[in-house]
């Protein structure tokens, strides 16, 4: 009885053996994928970081940009005023002209007349 109870202790110690280098592997298993995780997540923390320093430039970029498109359209505001007078002043100066040209016409024919 002796024996037999010896024999089945030593068929448990056995398979408790077999499920100890088991689980020693699932457990070296697992070590590993959680080297590789950390690997993952450190390359990702750097992505996350170069592109948080890419939104920052575009940002700056893009305040630059629009800092200079408001400037110039303030320019060609001024620009457009400016035409518009230099025209107006040139629909005048053609009138003078026109003036100018009929009473030298008038005069002359006042002269030779």
């Amino acid at each position: 009885m002796m024996e037999q109870d010896l024999e089945r202790a030593e068929e448990k110690a056995e398979l408790s053996e077999a499920k100890i280098v088991e689980l020693e592997e699932e457990l070296r298993v697992v070590g590993n994928n959680l080297k590789s995780l950390e690997v993952s997540e450190e390359k990702a923390n750097q992505r996350e970081e170069e592109y948080k320093n890419q939104i920052k430039t575009l940002t700056t970029r893009l305040k630059e940009a629009e800092a200079r498109a408001e400037f110039a359209e303030r320019s060609v505001q001024k620009l457009q005023k400016e035409v518009d007078r230099l025209e107006d002043e040139l629909v005048h100066e053609k009138e003078k002209y026109k003036y100018i040209c009929d009473d030298l016409d008038l005069t002359f024919t006042e002269l030779v007349g």
